[in-house]
């Protein structure tokens, strides 16, 4: 009790200075990029009192979420309504009934009286590939207005820790870049631990990718124009899928997008450290993911998961990297950006600050989302463009 009312006490003194110190302060280098078939940028908020009541006592209290911005802070509080259980305390099967940040966006539209459906101008259709030891699904994105003529192919792989969430979890940012790119999108789901464990989901992503190749123009799309996207676990897997198509002498990528990609198996990075009571990730939930996704330490030590120490990233295609302040997984990604451009490999590397990991597909409700989704687009345009003319994209 004496500790809520010295809490409490706190914030409301802090109220004068906090109340004209918290607008906007992302930098200016994030600002949205003009692109065609953009979607607008989500509407201006402005902090409530218990929006600076909350923040200061999160700062009180050394919660990294004392970092959100306003846009961030308003999913994560709608998805506190929701009241997911903690998924370290859970079998993965109650994990995968959880509420998810998705859910959390389509609840604050639906609070805030505006659309929550799926964004429209893009047609969407369920299909099945062969993965390494049987069907699994996929979904198929294609612009409304990409006109005649093969499109660019997108091959996306959704997040979740190699355990949970699935195609609908993961639609919105497949959906954005099919219709912002003007590109095919293909999400693949793949095998999930605990069971199949690694590396079940790593040759799902590969027989995806060789699926891709084989049936890019019976999709419609232009096979030498093809690109990989990832978030999460599934940034991890674009990024093996290219270094897997490299080494097999497949058809190289165009370009990669690596979205807060898992780079690696230590936890006590800057980033996990400072995030390790986060949402809606943190320190123990990648730990419970790591755990039930791998047969022990030894795996972890694996190039295909230590990227950053163990892997050869020479010869990759070039690469956008997207990270979060307030991600555990926010140093795998510059570290993976490092390592790359080390390779020479071209890499633009962008942490968005006041936002959170999965922040990527809330472009609705996130304005950094959608900044983000500026800067990805422009970068796979310019690899798809190099590649019909037969350039190369300028090193960043």
């Amino acid at each position: 009790m004496l500790k809520r009312t010295f809490l409490a006490t706190a914030a409301i003194a802090a109220i004068a200075g906090a109340a004209g110190a918290q607008t906007d302060t992302r930098p200016a280098a994030q600002a949205p990029v003009a692109t065609p078939a953009q979607t607008p940028a989500p509407p201006p908020r402005e902090p409530t009192m218990r929006d600076r009541v909350d923040q200061v006592v999160r700062a009180v209290t050394g919660s990294p979420l004392a970092e959100a911005d306003i846009d961030m802070k308003h999913v994560l509080d709608a998805m506190a309504e929701l009241r997911p259980m903690a998924i370290e305390n859970l079998t993965p099967l109650e994990a995968r009934l959880q509420p998810t940040p998705a859910d959390a966006v389509k609840l604050l539209l639906t609070k805030e009286g505006r659309n929550a459906a799926p964004e429209p101008g893009v047609a969407v259709k369920d299909i099945t590939f062969q993965g390494t030891t049987g069907p699994l699904p996929a979904r198929v994105y294609r612009p409304d207005d990409a006109g005649q003529g093969p499109l660019p192919v997108i091959a996306y792989f959704h997040g979740g820790g190699w355990v949970i969430a699935d195609l609908d979890t993961y639609d919105a940012t497949p959906r954005a870049l099919a219709k912002q790119a003007r590109a095919i999108v293909v999400s693949f789901h793949y095998r999930q631990a605990p069971e199949d464990k690694f590396p079940a989901a790593h040759d799902d992503a590969i027989a995806a990718y060789r699926w891709l190749l084989q049936n890019a123009q019976q999709l419609g799309g232009d096979d030498n124009r093809i690109a990989l996207a990832g978030e999460s676990a599934g940034g991890n897997l674009a990024i093996n899928v290219a270094i897997a198509a490299r080494d097999g002498r497949l058809k190289s990528p165009v370009h990669q997008l690596l979205v807060y990609p898992v780079a690696q198996g230590d936890m006590n990075t800057k980033s996990y450290r400072d995030n390790a009571a986060a949402k809606p990730l943190n320190k123990a939930m990648m730990d419970w993911f790591l755990g039930h996704a791998t047969r022990g330490p030894a795996d972890l030590m694996d190039p295909r998961l230590d990227l950053v120490n163990k892997a050869d990233l020479k010869n990759l295609p070039p690469t956008t990297i997207i990270t979060a302040q307030i991600d555990p997984l926010r140093d795998d990604g510059a570290m993976l950006a490092a390592k790359l451009k080390e390779a020479g490999v071209p890499v633009n590397h962008t942490d968005y600050q006041g936002v959170t990991h999965e922040f990527f597909g809330m472009a609705a409700v996130v304005a950094d989302a959608k900044a983000a989704q500026d800067v990805a687009v422009k970068d796979l345009q310019a690899s798809f463009g190099a590649a019909a003319t037969g350039t190369n994209p300028a090193p960043r």
